[in-house]
């Protein structure tokens, strides 16, 4: 990795954009001078080869669209980054100075597509970030970034773009946060961005959805832009102009991880050393519930009723809704909080039932 790009690398917040597809030499190279124009944009990205659900769809220009990208970046200072799901797809990029490469989210699903991308890449000094894979699966995204590891990748990144699930209305890809919040836990020192575009699957949310990872201490962002979004030939209705792009980056909160002000430290140790009491007093209650849970597992047992209670259980939420609700607490907290409880107590019971 060159110096400039080090220095990209270590820049927080990174902030990465372009149009979701190359369509034409014109269309990159407006779309580039008038991010850089900004003075708010680290990198562009744009979509060479297209990953698409349907056949017929449009699928990139290929690899004729990577003298664009490389003009481009003479033109305008900024590095380019695309996404790659072959081994032919990093050959070409590399072979364009393509800056940093990443994965997508339809490649990361694949082990194998993943192994032939990472053995392409065996000996190659350049920045790869790894989207998460399109369904909620941990594994095969902790799996993409070991196989980058284990060929000797030094400059890793994660990118959250949101998890496929049926039915779901709000959101393209439902961004389930405690996802990438475990990932932040297992990678602590590896960069993760955002990608509002993608989650939202339109323009009205993008600031939402960049705040919340703003605030979940995100590293960066990497936003779909477009010279004439409502006619691009791909993901219209999610990218936004070069324009107003800036003027989000504007209005967003941007917060930082630690501070270094005395006052602050202080009080947020004591309010920390209260929660570490609560949490300590929840463990042992709920010991101690346990506890209950294997004498009723006893009674059951001795004579012959099942462990399952149904109406008992629906007895016990109706009242935490009320209770929760007069404490502040969501229904769906509740009920998240009652249903590892109440598995807990089943397993209890259960080996009891079986010993």
């Amino acid at each position: 990795m060159n110096d400039s790009m080090q220095k990209i690398w270590n820049k927080r917040p990174i902030i990465i954009s372009g149009p979701c597809s190359a369509e034409t030499e014109e269309q990159v190279l407006e779309t580039a001078t008038r991010l850089a124009a900004t003075g708010k944009v680290d990198m562009l990205r744009a979509g060479i080869w297209k990953p698409r659900t349907k056949p017929g769809m449009f699928e990139g220009i290929g690899t004729k669209a990577l003298p664009w990208m490389a003009s481009a970046k003479k033109a305008t200072g900024l590095p380019i980054t695309v996404e790659v799901a072959t081994a032919k797809h990093v050959e070409d990029a590399l072979q364009f100075d393509v800056d940093m490469l990443w994965i997508g989210a339809r490649t990361t699903v694949n082990p194998f597509s993943v192994q032939e991308v990472c053995d392409a890449l065996r000996g190659v000094d350049v920045p790869v970030l790894i989207k998460n894979p399109i369904n909620p699966d941990l594994e095969l995204w902790c799996g993409g970034i070991e196989r980058l590891q284990k060929v000797g990748m030094k400059d890793i990144g994660m990118i959250h773009r949101g998890f496929s699930n049926y039915g779901n209305t709000e959101f393209r890809n439902a961004p389930m946060w405690h996802l990438p919040i475990e990932m932040k836990r297992r990678f602590p020192e590896m960069l993760l961005i955002c990608d509002p575009s993608h989650i939202c699957g339109n323009r009205t949310g993008l600031q939402n959805v960049a705040q919340k990872s703003i605030d979940l201490d995100f590293d960066g962002l990497m936003i779909e832009s477009h010279i004439d979004p409502d006619n691009a030939w791909s993901d219209a209705k999610q990218q936004i102009t070069p324009e107003r792009l800036a003027e989000m980056l504007n209005d967003l909160v941007w917060r930082f991880e630690n501070s270094d002000k005395k006052e602050f430290l202080t009080a947020l140790a004591k309010l920390r050393e209260q929660i570490n009491h609560i949490d300590d007093e929840l463990l042992t209650l709920i010991g101690q519930r346990m506890k209950i849970a294997d004498k009723i597992g006893t009674y059951k047992r001795e004579n012959n009723i099942t462990i399952l209670q149904t109406n008992r259980w629906n007895e016990i939420l109706a009242k935490a809704f009320v209770k929760g609700e007069l404490l502040g607490l969501s229904k769906d907290f509740i009920t998240k909080y009652f249903d590892a409880v109440h598995l807990e107590s089943i397993s209890h019971q259960n080996k009891i039932m079986n010993d």
